[in-house]
């Protein structure tokens, strides 16, 4: 099995990639723990890579992964619609290699390692 398990099932184990998914694309980086920003990592650069395809199959398969939340309001502007029209255009002469995980420290409390995913 290519991912880590996280202590959860499948379904919540999805379910929490797909939400910090959104919120990478949304706030353009997140802090979370580090072995959830490495598998985080794969997750977001696929998606990019389909907003780089840009046709109508790619933007299918991304709207079955990404959360439905308004990225701005005052453009009406989804999560997707930015992935399509203002992430995945940055990185079109790019191949690879969309994010970056960044160590940060440990959290206080249950000592778990920190790190930052971003986009580069």
């Amino acid at each position: 099995m290519w991912n880590r398990k996280f202590g959860r099932k499948a379904d919540h184990r999805k379910a929490m990639l797909r939400n910090m998914a959104t919120e990478v694309i949304l706030h353009g980086k997140i802090e979370t723990t580090e072995m959830k920003a490495k598998d985080l990592r794969s997750v977001v650069d696929e998606l990019i890579t389909l907003g780089k395809r840009g046709d109508l199959h790619a933007r299918r398969q991304a709207a079955a992964y990404i959360r439905n939340v308004v990225a701005n309001e005052e453009k009406g502007q989804t999560v997707l619609q930015k992935l399509f029209d203002e992430v995945a255009p940055k990185y079109a002469n790019r191949n690879g290699g969309y994010t970056r995980v960044v160590k940060t420290g440990v959290r206080r409390g249950d000592a778990a390692p920190m790190a930052i995913i971003e986009l580069v």
